[in-house]
């Protein structure tokens, strides 16, 4: 009885290491990603059909020879990890390591997100760019450090300045941050005006608050030509605008004014819609903590985005959360709608 009470304690804490492990080497995940997104791995797949063996993406993205075997097991990380699929097996060569060699790779729904449009490869390069990934290293002393201004981010103590100053100072940095900002806004944005078409009934004019580039606004207007459609932005940002469309770019500061319009993509501006009876609301595309699918993958990405946009003084709220702001701001009612994955649109009610 002792000998088997001794087993299962072994067996506890080999299970606890495995546990501490599989969260150290974590990181690795988003490292093997961010290596295929540099490699154009996924494009190199679709390139040869959708299936390509190990020797086709080594030549279509110039890797060096001696490396090959390398790709393997980068490969194998990416495939257990489902970002890409194994179609079959062939029996190992000469190398004597006992594993088999891939007969071919193919796409997953993930990876297909990868290439083509909408491809979300810009978003994920500027998650797992440098500039965003370095700060969290510095996560403990940041929390621990009393000497720094309360309202100074986990980003501005690695960087001393906001990313979106830091965009403006940095071409390369700022392309980076456009192109992934766009992308993301592009790939939801159409999903939005596929599934969500009834949020929009009743609304004459729309103000996109902090839109950036448009992306959103003009996906909307093509959408639903009746919405007159506007993008309020800081100056420099408007300055970049595109010409030709059917959006109109304000130059302001939400914290100051907000124009008016039926609906408006940020929460605290009610002065500046109509009332209900009239089609007036807010409209928020956010993420709704708990809001969605119970499983663990949802929940884990929603709380991991959290403490992600933290580092940047941001904040994802559960419904709660939102419900306080909501009614702190004078509204009277609301809805969540959770159809955008882990992430929610929010209809909120003068």
């Amino acid at each position: 009885m002792a000998l088997n009470d001794s087993t299962t304690n072994d067996q506890a804490l080999l299970d606890a290491q495995r546990e501490l492990w599989h969260h150290t080497f974590g990181y690795m995940k988003s490292m093997a990603l961010k290596a295929a997104l540099d490699l154009r791995i996924a494009d190199a797949i679709h390139h040869h059909g959708g299936a390509a063996t190990l020797p086709q993406i080594a030549t279509r993205v110039a890797l060096e020879p001696s490396k090959v075997p390398c790709l393997q097991r980068l490969m194998r990380v990416l495939t257990v990890t489902g970002v890409f699929t194994v179609l079959g097996h062939q029996p190992a060569d000469d190398n004597g390591d006992g594993d088999e060699h891939v007969a071919a790779y193919g796409l997953t729904p993930a990876s297909r997100l990868l290439v083509g449009s909408p491809s979300v490869s810009p978003f994920l390069a500027l998650m797992l760019d440098t500039s965003f990934v370095s700060p969290f290293f510095g996560l403990g002393t940041w929390l621990q450090q009393g000497k720094l201004p309360p309202d100074q981010s986990l980003f501005e103590m690695a960087h001393g300045k906001k990313p979106w100053d830091l965009a403006t100072r940095d071409p390369a940095f700022g392309s980076l941050f456009n192109e992934g900002m766009a992308a993301d806004s592009g790939f939801i944005m159409d999903i939005v005006v596929r599934e969500c078409a009834d949020v929009f009934r009743r609304v004459g004019s729309l103000v996109d608050v902090a839109g950036g580039l448009g992306g959103a606004a003009q996906a909307i207007s093509k959408a639903f030509p009746d919405v007159k459609c506007s993008v309020l932005d800081l100056p420099h940002i408007v300055a970049d605008a595109p010409a030709g469309t059917d959006v109109k770019y304000i130059a302001g500061d939400m914290f100051q004014s907000i124009p008016a319009g039926n609906a408006i993509f940020l929460k605290n501006c009610r002065k500046a819609i109509p009332p209900r009876e009239e089609g007036g609301k807010v409209i928020i595309l956010d993420m709704v903590v708990g809001a969605g699918p119970p499983d663990l993958k949802h929940r884990e990405t929603q709380v991991l985005f959290d403490l992600f946009i933290m580092f940047v003084n941001g904040i994802e709220r559960n419904e709660q959360g939102w419900k306080k702001i909501i009614f702190d701001a004078g509204f009277s009612d609301y809805k969540i709608i959770p159809v955008l994955g882990v992430r929610s649109i929010i209809e909120v009610y003068p």
